[in-house]
């Protein structure tokens, strides 16, 4: 019978992606995930009761030993801040939008008489809108974890149970919660609504679309 790993399954990151979280370093005989202690059993505690010893709680709720859910930011960078996410949105959608309004222009979308507007160019030019604003979103979240607003805010977007940069899929299902209906229907609405939604999330400080995808945003700072 072989000894090799069997290969990594398929939709799982790579092993030389450089953000995915790794295990601690051993310490000791044993394996470092069956103690904070590294092989063996913690030290009892000091004479007399007390904590002397005790792991301190991980930020974000959770027991890492065991007693509790474990911390899925363990071994992650800082999360981001809120304000500095909304900032690299805005510069995206200026990015995406300009690059959106000459398309139009150039098709004959670029102008419209509110007063006679076609339901035929009225779709066409929302549709076209997301195809844009999506596969930016799609194409550079799951090659690097960031958009060009990410990149000058010092931003990355993780898988959260392992800190990889998302697949395809997972890009996909964040881009698609995000942009479809800020381009069908309630764009300032819907965006204030999915990315507003991380100042008051806790834990994870995730919009709407990062709990799709499951997904967090960090600070690469």
């Amino acid at each position: 019978m072989s000894s090799e790993p069997p290969p990594p399954g398929r939709g799982q990151p790579p092993d030389d992606d450089p953000f995915k979280k790794q295990p601690p370093p051993a310490s000791g005989g044993g394996s470092p995930y069956d103690s904070p202690y590294g092989g063996g059993a913690p030290p009892p505690p000091p004479p007399g009761g007390g904590d002397f010893g005790a792991p301190p709680p991980p930020p974000y709720g959770g027991d890492p030993y065991g007693g509790g859910a474990s911390d899925p930011l363990a071994g992650m960078p800082p999360l981001a801040d809120s304000g500095k996410r909304v900032l690299a949105r805005i510069i995206d959608m200026l990015i995406v939008g300009a690059v959106t309004a000459l398309l139009l222009w150039a098709v004959g979308w670029g102008s419209v008489d509110l007063d006679d507007v076609e339901a035929g160019s009225s779709f066409g030019r929302s549709l076209l809108t997301a195809i844009l604003y999506m596969g930016y979103d799609v194409v550079m979240i799951s090659k690097t974890g960031q958009t060009l607003g990410k990149q000058l805010m010092k931003l990355r977007v993780a898988n959260l149970d392992n800190g990889a940069t998302p697949a395809m899929q997972t890009s996909v299902v964040r881009a698609a919660v995000l942009w479809l209906p800020f381009a069908f229907c309630c764009w300032l609405l819907w965006t204030v609504i999915c990315g507003g939604w991380s100042f008051f999330d806790r834990p994870y400080k995730q919009g709407l679309h990062d709990k799709a995808a499951k997904t967090v945003v960090v600070s690469t700072a």
